[in-house]
């Protein structure tokens, strides 16, 4: 027996992976799951710094962010509504005619019968509920198509708006209501140069954001799911804050951040939570994705349907109430063509045709790619004409997006 004594061979040293092509990987990859809302938030940039240049800077003086906070408001209230309604693999056509109907009794409650403004808040809200209620009553449960059962709605609370105004225009309105809907938070401690209850809020937001992506990391640790690299994380991190900060600074430099700002971020807090974390909202992606899947694991279909219109309805009061308030007054022709400024919001913020996908942050994100077009086009003296061309195609340019990322995802 012999014994090999020959020295051995020299241990290959093999060559040091490094962190660049892993790392390039992995941001790829979460690219690829969230290429609608990045791909729209690029968009929005993009969209910002061209009409920065075009109008010389006019675009981001303070008081023009504030007024295109303004003029969206009640557009971005919808598209929340709306986009919930997409995800479940609905439409709703009658939003724009309900916000039309929820004024004229507003006006009629406050004008003409002096009833309290809270009291009249409340009256309409109820009203709105009531209205999708019916509609989600009759496409849950009788089983009509939402597309027959709003546009019938769009027709008949277009026509109810018409009997109550009389034709007429009505106001104005009660002060306090005007205020919710044009006002901005109160002044506070001493006097700067910036509105100090507005930073205040800012920086709470920049904790808010921190504190919620940290607990996502942690959450994805547990799982063990692979996070984003640390340095990644941290740039990540230091982008929110500068976003908020930036905007948080432009509203504090005029009179700080309006009311109805306020409005959205608790909407966007409450329905980005229940979408994103409750059952509720795991339903609605169940059965916009797949129904008779949802069936067969115990969604209760009906129900969930029921309560995504009566939370359409809901909303689109409140956006009613907000329109009607900031022009003081209530008109028949309130509400025109909102439903589809709310449905391109919708599907320019990540919704999908076929529904199950969509997030309430998106729909934010696509109402102000539109809000932007449209204030920006008119400081550059664009004409409506035009305006509506460029529109159209921003939204076709969505949704063919959409249909080239899923043919893209199925190869």
């Amino acid at each position: 027996m012999t014994t090999d004594t020959s020295p051995p061979p020299p241990a290959v040293k093999e060559r040091p992976t490094g962190a660049g092509p892993a790392v390039t990987r992995l941001l790829m990859d979460n690219m690829r799951r969230n290429t609608r809302q990045y791909g729209m938030l690029f968009a929005l940039g993009l969209i910002v710094l061209l009409f920065q240049i075009w109008t010389g800077g006019d675009l981001l003086l303070p008081r023009n962010v504030s007024n295109l906070v303004l003029q969206n408001s009640y557009i971005l209230i919808l598209a929340i509504g709306m986009m919930i309604v997409i995800i479940a693999g609905h439409i709703d056509l009658s939003v724009g005619s309900l916000t039309a109907l929820v004024g004229a009794v507003s006006a009629v409650l406050m004008v003409e019968h002096r009833v309290a403004w809270p009291l009249a808040v409340g009256i309409t809200l109820l009203l709105g509920a009531a209205a999708g209620a019916l509609q989600g009553f009759l496409i849950a449960y009788i089983g009509i198509p939402s597309f027959i059962v709003t546009l019938a709605g769009m027709l008949l609370f277009r026509g109810l708006t018409e009997i109550f105004l009389q034709g007429q225009t009505l106001g104005p309105y009660p002060p306090g209501l005007q205020k919710v809907a044009n006002g901005f938070l109160p002044e506070i401690g001493p006097v700067t140069n910036y509105h100090n209850l507005t930073l205040l809020l800012g920086l709470g937001l920049i904790a808010v954001v921190i504190n919620q992506e940290v607990r996502q990391r942690r959450r994805q640790a547990e799982f063990d799911l692979t996070p984003l690299p640390r340095s990644l994380f941290v740039l990540k991190l230091v982008a929110l804050a500068a976003a908020v900060a930036i905007v948080t600074l432009l509203l504090a430099s005029y009179r700080g951040a309006p009311v109805v700002l306020l409005i959205l971020a608790v909407l966007l807090g409450c329905f980005g939570y229940v979408m994103r974390n409750m059952v509720a909202g795991r339903h609605v992606y169940a059965i916009g994705g797949n129904l008779p899947a949802a069936k067969l694991s115990g969604v209760k279909d009906r129900k969930t349907t029921f309560a995504v219109f009566l939370n359409m309805g809901v909303l689109a009061a409140l956006a009613g109430l907000v329109f009607a308030a900031r022009f003081n007054a209530a008109s028949p022709k309130a509400g025109v063509n909102f439903e589809l400024e709310a449905i391109a919001a919708a599907f320019i913020g990540g919704a999908s045709m076929s529904g199950g996908v969509g997030t309430v942050l998106g729909a934010i994100i696509g109402g102000l790619v539109l809000g932007v077009l449209n204030n920006g086009m008119n400081l550059v003296g664009i004409g409506t004409d035009w305006q509506q061309v460029i529109k159209g195609l921003a939204l076709l340019a969505a949704v063919g997006f959409d249909v080239w990322n899923k043919r893209r995802a199925a190869v």
